[in-house]
């Protein structure tokens, strides 16, 4: 059974690979060490805000996340994939024995991960043809990741999570959160939409800027090539973070 995970793993990552032709490959030292982005070249615009993505537990292999690629460039956004999750925990991740395990295996992992996005966040906001404003976008595994990079941080100016939230027993203390989008699946069993308003509620309880947006579909519908939801959804995050980056 292990094998056949390993197999998928391997051809998830070489299935990722597949899509490369369509987008830049550099890395990014961190304090962590080298971290691999993946971009989908420069906006039109001089100076183009730039987006982290970070997905979830499955990497990038997804046609989807091309088209969020497409999208966000299109929207005046550039857009950075960012491997924080590398070969060893996708298998890790893919061969875990249940939930408790995988929960485990993330708590372990989530300083690094997070020290992984900061550090890449550093980077692209210090780079001038950004205009210094950064976002991130974090889906499922990714938003939790994402939430937890982002308390605190000064140079990360919006903020989308999707279908994920802050991690089980996350326990630092949140003071304040850049604008907010959720963004949620109307039948998510994994990430219910319960956390989404418990999210929404946080955040403004806090005084910042959050909107819920909730879609048909369940845990993984931003992530359907062609489903009119997902491209919904899709653009309303570009929008949002467009604009947000703007201010």
């Amino acid at each position: 059974m292990r094998l056949f995970f390993c197999i998928l793993v391997f051809l998830a990552f070489m299935f990722g690979h597949a899509h490369a032709a369509s987008r830049q490959q550099f890395t990014v030292l961190t304090p962590g060490g080298s971290i691999l982005v993946e971009s989908f070249g420069s906006c039109a615009k001089a100076i183009c805000p730039a987006v982290l993505i970070l997905g979830g537990s499955k990497g990038f292999g997804a046609p989807a996340y091309d088209k969020i690629g497409q999208t966000f460039r299109a929207a005046g956004l550039n857009a950075y994939l960012v491997h924080v999750l590398s070969a060893a925990d996708l298998n890790a991740i893919a061969t875990a024995r249940g939930a408790g395990a995988r929960i485990a295996f993330y708590a372990q992992r989530l300083p690094e991960w997070t020290s992984a996005v900061q550090g890449v966040a550093t980077y692209l906001e210090e780079q001038p043809r950004h205009g210094g404003k950064v976002g991130v976008l974090g889906i499922s595994l990714g938003a939790q990741i994402a939430s937890a990079a982002t308390v605190g941080r000064a140079d990360i100016d919006a903020l989308v999570l999707v279908d994920g939230g802050f991690p089980n027993g996350y326990s630092q203390p949140v003071r304040s959160l850049p604008p907010l989008l959720l963004i949620w699946g109307s039948a998510d069993r994994m990430f219910p939409l319960s956390i989404g308003w418990e999210l929404q509620q946080t955040a403004q309880r806090l005084g910042g800027s959050v909107a819920l947006d909730v879609y048909e579909g369940a845990h993984d519908f931003f992530l359907g090539s062609a489903s009119p939801n997902a491209e919904a959804a899709r653009q309303n995050a570009a929008d949002f973070l467009a604009l947000s980056l703007s201010q």
